[in-house]
């Protein structure tokens, strides 16, 4: 990442709050651990920020640094996933009209493998991703749950497939004995938002369709993330990867927010100590300016 005027009006925008990508997600406010219902993490200011789209047939679009608009399938399945839980608030259908536009685009760019081309625009070599995959079969899997049509779990299927794929083989997980891992970028460090979203799309099939092969993959790859999460863990900090970037303050609080989400869902106690661990370094006005000086440097060495 080069430091220029495209990154620096982005890094601008995440530190104010401003970035459609990086606005607020605190744990899901209507999701149950038995059931589809609700996402695990809060993305509904996603849809709130950009009220404008729900008037109208367009997605939410991404200006790449060429001066490109394109659109990234992250965006529009957070997009989808926020809308779904605001329409299960409310009961109000422009939200689930936005829902049902989403994944009408979601089901026509799944590529015949079950992949989506998410990084596409910055990684032409690696334009595929574990969190894409999970997100985009949550997403379905909502559909699914909405309309009972086949062709959704089908898709999420393929979807869940694709992610499950040996990155070695073109897929996004990684196979090392009992480690598995799911890699938001295949070619990188693992990322440990991308994880545990990739992690919630496995949990949402094995909730609908349940398969031995399928659990056995879930239950090895939490137990990994359990493993590997003191390693995520920078003292005073969260971090972003295992390739020793520190995390944003947003990255910081979307941590916070998933520990306690899959807390929830799995009542592994170590998730519940480190929610509370990184809650209390982000109280702390040293430690948030040592971590903000180091992100900032980390950018700038980019």
């Amino acid at each position: 990442m080069s430091f220029n005027i495209y990154n620096l009006k982005k890094w601008y925008l995440m530190l104010t709050g401003k970035s459609i990508l990086h606005v607020d997600q605190d744990i899901g406010k209507i999701f149950e651990t038995d059931r589809i219902k609700g996402y695990y993490n809060n993305l509904t200011d996603k849809v709130t920020m950009e009220p404008e789209l729900l008037t109208n047939e367009k997605l939410p679009e991404l200006k790449t640094e060429s001066g490109e608009t394109v659109f990234f399938p992250v965006a529009v399945f957070q997009y989808g996933l926020g809308a779904y839980d605001l329409y299960l608030q409310t009961a109000d259908n422009k939200y689930i009209d936005k829902f049902n536009q989403c994944v009408k685009w979601t089901m026509a760019n799944q590529e015949e493998s079950g992949a989506w081309s998410n990084f596409f625009f910055v990684y032409k070599d690696n334009p595929y991703g574990a969190m894409c995959q999970g997100e985009g079969a949550s997403l379905l899997l909502r559909a699914y749950k909405e309309t009972n049509d086949e062709k959704y779990l089908e898709a999420a299927r393929k979807a869940i497939a694709f992610m499950l794929k040996d990155v070695k083989n073109g897929g996004t997980t990684s196979y090392d004995g009992e480690d598995v891992i799911l890699l938001e970028y295949t070619h990188l460090k693992p990322v440990m938002n991308g994880w545990i979203f990739a992690l919630w799309g496995l949990y949402d099939f094995n909730i609908v369709s349940p398969e031995e092969e399928n659990i056995n993959v879930y239950e090895k790859t939490l137990n990994s993330l359990i493993k590997y999460l003191p390693s995520f863990d920078g003292k005073y900090w969260s971090m972003y990867d295992l390739d020793g970037k520190i995390a944003s303050p947003f990255y910081h609080n979307l941590h916070i927010a998933q520990m306690q989400a899959v807390y929830k869902i799995t009542g592994e106690k170590i998730f519940a100590d480190y929610a509370e661990k990184w809650k209390n370094d982000s109280k702390s006005k040293i430690k948030k300016a040592r971590a903000f000086v180091k992100k900032a440097f980390q950018k700038i060495a980019e």
